[in-house]
């Protein structure tokens, strides 16, 4: 199985080469996120990728984080602040248009979002959405790795330095956690060479019969 080899070779990359990602194989990263599982397929967060070298300098300065200056491309998933009924009947919209069917078969469907999403205070959406954002996460270091294409997943940003900056709070957006993307530096980063270590599945996992 190809994938877990690629996942055995991956790592968090702490020293990219500065070898810029091709544009078809970072759609292809997109296009796969863009398929990650989702809570009812709302879809409550979105991506920004930041090609601008400038602005990357801008958004690390002062990190201990080198690798959003250092990556070719560094990709922001941000969560939205609340979510509103536009918001669901945006979705059940685009539903309908897809599968070429009335909106109005989706009523129940709609329904079931309206009370189940609305009733919940906006700050418990936004960790809701968060959330689904870090399954996206999870399916980009997934589909990078089949590429071969290097990746590091950061939590340790200035999320209001990059909000600000990216102008998120405008669009009713919170960055949550953003990914580098790029080609190892194999001669100047230490970790290119350490064995992957990880428990042994007997550890991790328990099947309850």
């Amino acid at each position: 199985m190809n994938t877990i080899e690629n996942l055995k070779w991956r790592y968090a990359t702490k020293k990219f080469s500065g070898q810029r990602i091709d544009a078809e194989d970072l759609n292809k990263i997109l296009e796969a996120t863009n398929l990650s599982a989702s809570s009812t397929g709302l879809q409550p967060f979105r991506i920004f990728v930041v090609e601008n070298e400038e602005l990357r300098k801008e958004l690390g300065a002062g990190s201990f984080n080198p690798q959003i200056v250092q990556s070719s491309h560094l990709l922001v998933f941000a969560a939205h602040n609340k979510i509103t009924l536009a918001h669901i009947e945006n979705y059940m919209a685009h539903i309908a248009q897809q599968r070429d069917i009335p909106v109005e078969a989706l009523a129940d469907f709609k329904a079931a979002l309206v009370g189940g999403i609305l009733s919940r205070s906006d700050e418990e959406n936004f960790n809701w959405a968060a959330r689904q954002a870090y399954i996206a996460l999870g399916t980009a270091l997934i589909a990078a790795a089949e590429l071969q294409i290097d990746s590091t997943p950061m939590e340790g940003f200035d999320a209001a330095k990059f909000d600000t900056l990216l102008q998120l709070e405008e669009k009713g957006l919170r960055s949550v956690v953003i990914l580098a993307l790029g080609y190892r530096d194999t001669e100047n980063d230490g970790f290119v060479n350490l064995k992957k270590v990880r428990l042994d599945l007997a550890d991790l996992v328990t099947f309850v019969q």
